[in-house]
């Protein structure tokens, strides 16, 4: 008998037990398997890319051993470690002053709504507004030289933060406003105890959208200047139809846009730490 009554136990907590398995979501990779994975998506993205490439004609499509001879002979001509500096000064100086003022007006605009009301028309028409149409005028006003191209990259970098930061801090939970308020706190220690640590995440989301518009938007302003940084080298040897060249930058621009991000997301790892194990 009781051996019956243990078997039905086993027979009901089994199908209860398959059920919680199946809420808990899917099952979380290792970070090993995670890179694995990776690794081997690049692998096979540059192996067909290799194998393609070498079919066609190079004038056309080159392929990645010919990308790396080419950036090894551009890496000992120089060109390359030049045209990279000039275009990272360009990236960090409107990068910073982007994410500066983003962060600065969407705090603001986030905790107060007469600033949100302000700021809506003006705000929206300026992000519905293409920002390369905006180049010609700011090259009018700037000149060729790297100040047009910060401000370019500047307007890039700005309203993804701006835009993020203000959601974060209005999506704070109101209950725990009050809570706050019940208890006496001070506007200083609200910001640093609720208000910004709940933005947080918002914050990183629009980061990791403003790396990718940044580097869009250096390339984009040496497209219009063409003087000088990653921007005119590729300009330059597609015009010499130097396929292998043209794609240097390119590899260089996609592998600094994936760096940025690892460390992005790294230092989300380390401030949002309460975010982690989600």
């Amino acid at each position: 008998m009781t051996t019956a009554v243990s078997g039905s136990v086993d027979h009901t907590a089994q199908p209860a037990q398959a059920s919680r398995q199946r809420r808990s979501g899917p099952r979380t990779l290792s970070p090993s398997v995670k890179w694995m994975l990776r690794l081997s998506s690049v692998a096979a993205i540059l192996l067909a890319w290799e194998i393609y490439g070498r079919s066609i004609n190079p004038i056309l499509l080159s392929y990645p051993t010919a990308v790396a001879n080419a950036a090894a002979d551009m890496m000992a001509d120089g060109t390359l470690p030049q045209a990279l500096s000039e275009s990272l000064v360009v990236l960090g100086m409107g990068s910073l002053i982007g994410v500066s003022v983003g962060l600065t007006v969407g705090l603001f605009a986030g905790r107060s709504q007469i600033v949100a009301a302000l700021l809506e028309l003006p705000m929206n028409a300026l992000y519905a507004t293409p920002s390369v149409a905006l180049i010609p005028v700011i090259v009018l006003w700037f000149g060729f030289g790297p100040t047009a191209k910060t401000v370019v990259v500047m307007l890039f970098v700005l309203f993804p933060v701006l835009i993020n930061t203000m959601r974060g801090v209005q999506e704070v939970d109101a209950a725990l406003i009050e809570v706050a308020r019940s208890f006496c706190s001070r506007e200083r220690r609200m910001w640093r105890d609720l208000i910004f640590p709940s933005a947080v995440p918002y914050i990183v989301t629009g980061l990791r959208l403003a790396i990718g518009r940044a580097l869009i938007g250096v390339i984009v302003a040496e497209f219009f200047t063409a003087f000088a940084g990653l921007g005119n080298l590729i300009v330059t040897n597609a015009n010499q139809f130097r396929t292998d060249r043209m794609f240097v930058p390119i590899v260089v621009i996609a592998l600094f846009g994936v760096l940025l991000t690892a460390l992005l997301e790294w230092v989300e790892r380390r401030i949002v730490r309460w975010h982690g194990d989600g």
